[in-house]
């Protein structure tokens, strides 16, 4: 199905002009042409097309930018697609949160392929991420565990939080190949060993604390959103050492959404401001920006993807809209 929309927000801001690393971010979006279904997740493919799930209308989809014209592909009803990965040869790898499984989508074809998971209490795949080997790592929310997908054979692997009502959400692979996760429902970050499949705690200093994604920079320094208290944090695996910023709606920002670009600065939705704001926050000198108005509102935003190639952060909106953040 390929429908076309047009661009219908933009907008330029800079903030912190006395900062000398003040940046001009501008905003651009998209109106999703099938209504009320959150697209979410996007990625952007070796031909410049935007890929996101509908993640209340079992579909995967395209947006190209150039042009404002949308693809559809439907999936399975009650998939529930909660987030995709895009392979270098341009197959779409999406969680059916809903039904147990990952799928695989050709779009050359329209055909799709399910992996089921192996374990039934493995309900709801929610985050997929490739490691340097193209197989998959992924989280499962509710059911409580991280996982792994090798591409070439299929084999599922599951791991079991043995933390209670983790609830693992984001998840990064630093750049030795080690997966890093949020466990959104304690005050932990979750490490796994990829050789030994076993899970390390690190446990937050602050028992309130609920980190929701996260991200790495090149030292690998492991970066999360804390979501209920409102801070930027930052975890040092080689000393041990943690640190933490107020964002700037602090308690009320929620801080969602986040991704690294490739100066290591920082970029963050605050989902909880009405509109959501992109935050920036540079890591080398610990100091936040900029600080931007979603055209749409945004409402929520809940994956970010930064395209390094163009120096830019895609995002999908609760509103209905496929955002792109050029970072300048």
């Amino acid at each position: 199905m390929h429908i076309r929309t047009v661009l219908i927000g933009l907008t330029l801001v800079l903030v912190w002009p006395c900062a000398a690393n003040a940046v001009t971010v501008q905003i651009s979006e998209w109106l999703v042409p099938w209504k009320k279904s959150q697209p979410s997740d996007p990625y952007v493919d070796q031909r410049g097309r935007v890929w996101f799930v509908g993640q209340r209308g079992d579909y995967v989809a395209n947006l190209r930018p150039e042009t404002g014209d949308f693809s559809r592909y439907d999936l399975q009803r009650g998939s529930q697609p909660h987030s995709l990965v895009v392979s270098p040869e341009g197959i779409i790898w999406y969680a059916g949160s809903g039904q147990r499984h990952i799928g695989q989508l050709d779009p050359a074809t329209g055909r799709s392929h399910l992996v089921e998971m192996p374990d039934r209490k493995a309900r709801d795949p929610h985050t997929l991420v490739f490691d340097a080997a193209g197989d998959i790592w992924f989280t499962v929310q509710d059911g409580n565990f991280i996982g792994k997908l090798s591409v070439a054979t299929e084999e599922v692997q599951l791991i079991d939080v043995a933390l209670r009502k983790a609830l693992p959400s984001g998840i990064v692979i630093n750049s030795q190949g080690e997966p890093w996760v949020a466990a959104f429902g304690s005050n932990h970050l979750l490490h796994v060993d990829p050789d030994t499949m076993l899970i390390s705690e690190v446990e937050l200093p602050n028992r309130k604390a609920r980190p929701r994604r996260l991200v790495t920079t090149s030292d690998d320094n492991v970066w999360w959103t804390d979501y209920e208290r409102g801070f930027l944090g930052r975890y040092d695996p080689q000393s041990g050492e943690f640190a933490e910023w107020a964002m700037p709606g602090e308690k009320k920002s929620e801080p969602y959404a986040m991704a690294v670009d490739r100066d290591d600065r920082i970029w963050i939705i605050e989902s909880g401001m009405k509109p959501n704001r992109l935050v920036g926050f540079d890591s080398r000198t610990g100091s936040f920006i900029s600080s931007t108005d979603i055209p749409s509102g945004g409402d929520t935003v809940r994956n970010m993807y930064y395209f390094e190639p163009a120096g830019e952060l895609w995002f999908g909106t609760g509103t209905n809209y496929i955002g792109r953040a050029g970072i300048y």
